[in-house]
Parts: structure tokens; C-alpha cells; sequence
């Protein structure tokens, strides 16, 4: 499975308006939900506060994955939102997250769930940041994703 299966390029906002955690999960949704109108709100935003209240999801300075699994999805679905002005986001660095990768897994995805990950940690290390950052359409990050593999 590559990055471009799981990010849709209608699902890359590149001007989060949030600023903090709770606020970047409910716009990130909100765009899942403009895409996918059939999935529930309520659940998907249960998914990703239960994977968050075990362990926070901050990955590396300024990256932030959080992500759940979902009942009502088959498969995997992915938003990409960047903030220039970052979000506090309660990281292990104390540091603004600019970057952010939401994922939700559905049934049958809890294999593809370790891989996806690492495939997000090896674009991230790869200065994932900048690229994004210097993007100027979601289309772009969606032509960044899909080279990354």
C-alpha cells in the first residue's frame, strides 16, 4: 500500500485554521466528511481520541499521526493538514506541530495499520516537513506523497 492510497489529494488542506489538538481533529473530519458524507462524525472522532488518550501522537518534531480504528470504513482513509502558524498540539517536545497525518482504519485494515505508519515516518524523516511547507496546492502534496511511496 503506498501514501497516495491512503491520501486523497481532495483530502490535503495546506492552511489549517486550528490551533490547538481538539480543533485540527474536528477540521480534519470535517473535511473526511465533505468527501465522505456517509461516515459518522461522533465515531470518528471517538476512534481517534481513544488512540490518542493511550499514547499522544506526536512522531517527530512538528509531526503529528493520530489515528483509530473505525467500525463504519472499509479500508483506510487519510487527511493531510499543514499549519504555518502551528498547533498546540501537547507534544512530547513541547514544540508547535505544523504537519499533520489523520488515518483511519477500517475493518480488515489492522494489518496494512504498522505499515502505513512506517511508510508516514520514513516520508517524514526524508524532510517531509519542507517539502510540504513549500508547497503552494494540495496537489502538489499529493504529487510529494505519491513519489514517496
Amino acid at each position: 500500500m503506498l501514501l497516495a492510497d491512503v491520501f486523497d489529494e481532495r483530502l490535503i488542506k495546506l492552511n489549517l485554521q486550528s490551533t490547538d489538538k481538539d480543533a485540527v481533529f474536528e477540521e480534519l473530519i470535517g473535511e473526511i466528511l465533505a468527501v465522505k458524507p456517509e461516515l459518522d462524525r461522533t465515531e470518528m472522532l471517538a476512534a481517534i481520541y481513544s488512540r490518542e488518550e493511550k499514547m499522544g501522537t506526536s512522531v517527530a518534531p512538528g509531526v503529528a499521526v493520530p489515528h483509530g480504528y473505525f467500525r463504519g470504513l472499509n479500508g483506510i482513509i487519510g487527511a493531510v493538514g499543514f499549519s504555518r502558524q502551528g498547533i498546540d498540539y501537547e507534544a512530547h517536545d513541547h514544540k508547535p506541530v505544523h504537519l499533520v497525518f489523520m488515518i483511519l482504519l477500517g475493518d480488515g485494515a489492522q494489518e496494512q495499520h504498522l505499515y502505513v505508519l512506517s511508510r508516514i515516518l520514513s516520508f517524514v524523516r526524508s524532510g517531509a516537513l519542507s517539502y510540504i511547507g513549500k508547497a503552494e496546492s494540495s496537489r502538489k502534496v499529493y504529487d510529494i506523497l505519491c513519489r514517496a511511496g
